[in-house]
């Protein structure tokens, strides 16, 4: 019985991988703005958010990959692709609303190009606004 019990439980646990793995994450984000989705692009760069504001303020990036926006601030931020108020220039940089502690990524930025970002609720605070050069 032994045996039958230890490749039981190694079949268990390969299914269990195999699921795992195929799920993906199912064209959601869940670091990503709401009804946003990446599809597994790496992270290529992460900006803090300070009291101070962004850091670094430009980052560069591969096709494909993903910005992560750390908030360390005491207060919510809701960084956007320029420009305010409409956001068109790099939607995929939008991440939306990030709470104090909370990270959120973009989606894949696919197309090669230079976004800038800002945070949507304080645009003209020089120090919270920045660009993504995506070679």
């Amino acid at each position: 019985m032994t045996g039958q019990r230890f490749a039981t439980a190694t079949f268990l646990s390969a299914l269990c991988a195999l699921l795992m793995s195929s799920c993906g994450d199912g064209g959601g984000n869940p670091q990503g703005p709401s009804g946003g989705g990446g599809g597994g692009g790496t992270v290529g760069a992460t900006i803090t958010i300070t009291s101070a504001g962004v850091s670094p303020k430009n980052v560069t990036v591969t096709a494909g990959s993903r910005v992560t926006f750390v908030n360390n601030d005491n207060r919510a931020h809701d960084m956007s692709s320029d420009p305010h108020p409409d956001h068109t220039d790099c939607p995929a940089a939008t991440v939306g609303d990030i709470q104090p502690g909370q990270s959120r990524a973009t989606q894949n930025l696919n197309t090669v190009r230079t976004c800038g970002f800002h945070d949507h609720n304080q645009p003209s605070a020089t120090s919270l606004t920045g660009t993504i050069q995506i070679q």
